[in-house]
């Protein structure tokens, strides 16, 4: 096996101890093969270990994730109801591989972004050659690296926007990971702009 599909392999086992299949409403096996094409595709990458793998929205609504992550034993929340969470959509040239899973490529909560308001942190990630993340890869950092948000920063996640303007956002509060929202033109001095380099569906792999 290599480094990439052992690294998957750990993470899909992860979010199916976390209940994703209930959320999904498919049993556990059915679930794990879903990701299987994908994963049994990794064996000849040589892509390493910094990756997420990421479940779309068609197969694990988004709605109900923070609360499935926690720092400590202090389980992640959201004062948004479901209906706004869902709002949040991919914006043009950030949708997902076909699905049901896809992998991003170098994550970050991009550090080098704090305190940049939404819309100057999407030139700069632009023009740095980089990716913003949306709400499902945001989500997925906070289920896979919950440590980030302590060791790095709280983060937005440029590639998801409702259709108010808002982005979503991630950070701790209350001793726990918090799913909010802020204005495109706010700036914060604990949120940084989450980007990666690549996204990768089971079809770049053959």
């Amino acid at each position: 096996m290599s480094i990439a599909s052992v690294e998957a392999q750990k993470q899909l086992d992860r979010i199916v101890a976390l209940g994703y299949p209930d959320v999904a409403d498919i049993s556990a096996a059915a679930f794990r093969s879903l990701a299987r094409p994908l994963i049994g595709a990794l064996e000849h990458s040589d892509l390493g270990s910094n990756i997420l793998l990421v479940p779309t929205r068609e197969l694990v609504s988004p709605e109900s994730l923070i609360a499935r992550t926690s720092i400590n034993r202090m389980a992640g929340f959201t004062t948004m109801p479901p209906r706004d969470i869902a709002s949040f959509l991919p914006q043009d040239g950030f949708m997902p591989p076909e699905g049901p899973f896809y992998l991003v490529v170098n994550p970050h909560t991009g550090t080098c972004y704090v305190n940049r308001e939404p819309d100057v942190a999407r030139k700069l990630i632009d023009s740095d050659e980089r990716l913003p993340l949306t709400l499902e890869e945001g989500l997925a950092i906070a289920t896979q690296h919950q440590e980030w948000l302590l060791e790095k920063n709280g983060f937005n996640l440029l590639g998801s926007r409702s259709a108010d303007g808002r982005v979503p956002s991630i950070w701790m509060s209350q001793n726990a990971p918090r799913l909010g929202a802020v204005w495109p033109n706010s700036r914060h001095t604990w949120l940084g702009n989450a980007y990666c380099t690549a996204r990768r569906g089971v079809s770049l792999f053959r």
